[in-house]
């Protein structure tokens, strides 16, 4: 099923057949609209619209492709390999707002993998009708669920043959099942020759009196239904596609009417895939002729845009001739309409069921009579199966609607509701992003994608040179001579910056033309170099590259500078981000010990682990200090993050060990400290932890300001948790008083303390992390008992394990161990 000619090549017959049953069985068991399914693409992190019912693929083409790791249905059911249920709108903004800012009307969705024995093949993905709790949407995920576990199998078995099942061609088109033969007069059908491969939808072989189960079949499966047709197809694929709809009778001799033709042309003898449709020029004669006389426009479209009837008016307020409108794509026969709001209002049509209007802007036309004016008025009425459209002159449009350009190009659609979903999309995508790095990730997963490119590069400016800050799809090593490059380089990279200006470069001889001598990484290819400027301050510059030449139209040159110009705004937000959470981390580790006090008697170990979801640290801190003829332990978690957290982590450090140093007792020590950063107002409060423990007694004199209780494991092995009383956090309560509590320790017990990180994650009881850490304490054994813990060291390795493997993980956490020993030990 791999395809590595682009877009523009099929897919084989089998895939064809098997992919369009599940869309076409999809639709019907969760009463959906739409059904799609999208299989890995062979690019790694890429999922790939194979098959859509209900809907024109043009106007689903900002989902074609779906990186894994974004936050789309899609994407998650593929990833988690769960089923994932958006009831209605409002489900589906508060848990995917880039999905629904993309798509803003009111509808549910039901999105469930495909995968078999832990291999995911990709996803069945439906939308249907908004209701109101996601249980009513049960018996519909059942249903589907157990559709993508069949099409699994399916999938596996055809990979246990050696076949590959990834798609990387176009989506595969499929009108959804209509009411019946007697409900449609439209039906399409498609012939590939290299393939011998012939398929029809259900309106197409109702007219045809194919029998049911015959197609997919060959073009020999028509002979003794439609003898004429086999010739005619033949034709077609030869660049030889007839003119008009040709009349075709079937055995039984009805009277059909059949459209073909073949994208592009034939070329050296090759033969093209054909695409056609089939019409009942009987059914709805009495209703067209009435139509024909109404003074507006009226033409009907199916479910993928096809023009099923239009009547003269129409035709004439489209700038065509009434044959060359019928049975065609309507963006294809009138292409001044294949705009971004056209399409936004076609598809809130056909996904909401809701009746829409809009005015465009027509092309210039000398003929055209005065009265007519340039702008027409659109309606469209949707129907479960066909759209009913009229069209009709419009004197005026809103004030503020655009004119057209001085090129003579259509004006953009105007419309009180038009989404402007494609910069939403990526605006709400980056600001997910903090970092610099997780910006140009996002550019990378979002831009690459919607515009067909293949590399990247990402330069930032720093003291008048240009650095890289991201790059991918580039022959390694390629950049490396351009990195530093200054200002004065005669580099369209830095042209585009020093200018202000984007440059676009339709192929590589273009660019060698502009820049001789340039070093280049391909010979076939276009490139764009996008300047990163935020509010007149420059940043960087942006290179997209494609493997192929191409041509960048007005809109998109258009979209991708205004693009560029948000990238920049958002990178340099994270740049300064990234330059204080830098302070901050430097802040933080400088405040932290280096190293832990020896103690004859006494084995320490601490661990300090920054987060890893932002970039904010925190400020967790522990410390050990030296009191009297023991020591002092202290841990402790200031609220809040970034560089004020860190600095007041600092000077609570600094307190406590003024304090412990005096030997002063442990309610004071805590007491003092309280006062001190209420006095010091930071507008913070701080948990705290803190332990007098006399090495030669084993006795532990604790206090706790608001922190999690502490951990013992007793030599024997078993542990506890110590649950001790305590007082409220410090910096809210003044007069707050802080008991002392006493336990008493064994050679060998080890005493953990911990910060909430450590045990706290979101939708779980911390009362679980603490039983999970008590469980853990228990199996990392006794120092010098387990060899797998030889000192305290490796211990703190194993409770902080599991924490280190983390990615996502929201807070810092610190740990701070202390066991008795009868000899010396050398502390960390």
């Amino acid at each position: 099923m791999s395809a590595s000619a682009g877009d523009g090549q099929r897919p084989p017959g089998w895939a064809a057949a098997l992919l369009t049953d599940a869309a076409t069985q999809a639709a019907r068991a969760a009463d959906g609209r739409v059904a799609a399914v999208y299989l890995r693409s062979a690019t790694p992190g890429l999922l790939r619209l194979a098959v859509l019912s209900g809907l024109p693929g043009t106007l689903f083409r900002p989902w074609w492709r779906l990186h894994v790791e974004r936050p789309f249905p899609v994407s998650d059911a593929h990833r988690l390999g769960e089923p994932v249920v958006l009831p209605n709108p409002a489900e589906t903004m508060r848990r995917y707002p880039q999905f629904a800012a993309g798509l803003p009307f009111p509808f549910g969705s039901l999105c469930v993998p495909v995968s078999h024995d832990a291999r995911a093949f990709g996803v069945l993905a439906v939308l249907r009708p908004a209701v109101a709790d996601g249980a009513d949407l049960v018996p519909h995920r059942q249903s589907l669920t157990a559709l993508a576990e069949r099409l699994a199998a399916a999938l596996h078995r055809r990979a246990a043959t050696g076949s590959d099942v990834t798609w990387d061609t176009a989506p595969l088109d499929v009108r959804p099942p209509g009411p019946g033969p007697a409900g449609g007069r439209v039906g399409s059908l498609a012939w590939d020759p290299l393939a011998d491969v012939l398929t029809a939808d259900g309106q197409a072989q109702a007219l045809l009196g194919v029998a049911s189960g015959r197609l997919p079949g060959t073009l020999d499966s028509l002979r003794t239904v439609a003898p004429e047709l086999p010739a005619l197809l033949r034709e077609a694929a030869h660049g030889r596609p007839p003119p008009l709809p040709l009349p075709v009778r079937t055995a039984d001799g009805a009277q059909r009417l059949v459209l073909l033709w073949a994208p592009g042309t034939a070329d050296g003898g090759r033969v093209r895939p054909v695409d056609g449709v089939v019409l009942d020029p009987e059914s709805g004669t009495l209703a067209d002729g009435a139509a024909d006389l109404l003074p507006q426009g009226v033409f009907c479209l199916d479910r993928l845009g096809v023009v099923g009837y239009a009547n003269p008016r129409a035709a004439h307020l489209l700038g065509l001739a009434h044959d060359r409108l019928l049975g065609r794509p309507l963006w294809e026969a009138v292409p001044w309409l294949d705009q971004p709001g056209c399409e936004d209002q076609l598809r809130h049509a056909l996904l909401s069921m809701e009746p829409v209007t809009f005015h465009v802007r027509r092309p210039p036309a000398p003929a055209r009579q005065a009265y007519e004016g340039d702008w027409l008025a659109v309606s469209v009425h949707p129907g479960p199966h066909i759209l009913t459209c009229t069209v009709v002159p419009a004197d005026r449009v809103p004030d503020s609607a655009p004119t057209v350009s001085k090129d003579g190009a259509p004006g953009p659609v105007t419309a009180a509701t038009t989404p402007q979903y494609r910069p939403i999309a990526l605006a709400l995508a980056l600001s997910e992003a903090v970092t610099a790095r997780q910006v140009s990730a996002v550019v990378v997963q979002e831009l690459l994608p919607a515009f067909g490119g293949r590399r990247l590069a990402i330069y930032l400016l720093q003291e008048r040179h240009l650095f890289l800050a991201w790059e991918t799809g580039f022959p390694p090593g390629f950049l490396t001579p351009f990195e530093g490059v200054a200002l004065d380089a005669r580099l369209p990279g830095v042209e585009t910056l020093t200018t202000g200006r984007p440059l676009f470069f339709d192929s590589m001889q273009q660019l060698q033309a502009a820049y001789p001598g340039i070093p280049m990484d391909a010979t076939e290819g276009a490139r764009a170099f996008l300047p990163l400027i935020s509010s007149g301050r420059p940043v960087g510059s942006c290179i997209l590259g494609f493997d192929r030449s191409r041509s960048f139209s007005a809109e998109e040159r258009t979209v991708l500078t205004a693009l560029a110009g948000l990238i920049a705004h958002v990178m340099e937000k994270a740049q300064r981000y990234d330059t204080e959470a830098a302070l901050a981390h430097g802040l933080q580790q400088a405040l932290l010990p280096r190293s832990l006090p020896v103690h004859p008697r006494v084995e320490t170990a601490g661990r300090y682990l920054p987060g890893t979801e932002g970039m904010d640290v925190g400020g967790d801190w522990y410390d050990v200090v030296p009191s009297g003829d023991g020591l002092a332990l202290v841990i402790g978690d200031v609220q809040g993050h970034g560089v004020q957290a860190a600095a007041t982590m600092g000077q609570l450090r600094s307190a406590v060990r003024a304090f412990a140093l005096s030997d002063r007792p442990p309610e004071e020590v805590v007491g003092g400290t309280n006062r001190l950063l209420i006095d010091l107002d930071p507008g913070q409060f701080a948990s705290c932890c803190y332990v007098r423990l006399d090495p030669v007694s084993g006795v532990a004199r604790v206090v706790r300001a608001g922190h999690p209780p502490p951990l013992l494991r007793d030599a024997d092995g078993r542990a506890r948790v110590v649950n001790l009383p305590g007082g409220v956090v410090l910096g809210v309560d003044p007069a707050a008083r802080y008991p002392v509590a006493e336990l008493r320790m064994t050679p060998g017990a080890v005493l953990a303390l911990y910060t909430d990180g450590l045990v706290e994650r979101p939708g779980r009881d911390i009362d679980d992390g603490i039983t999970a850490l008590l469980d853990a304490l228990c199996r990392a054994g006794a120092p010098g008992t387990d060899p797998g813990c030889r000192s305290l060291s490796d211990v703190a390795d194993r409770l902080t394990a599991t924490a280190r493997q983390a990615t996502g993980r929201p807070d810092d956490i610190a740990l701070l161990l202390a066991s008795l020993t009868p000899t010396a030990t050398t502390g960390r």
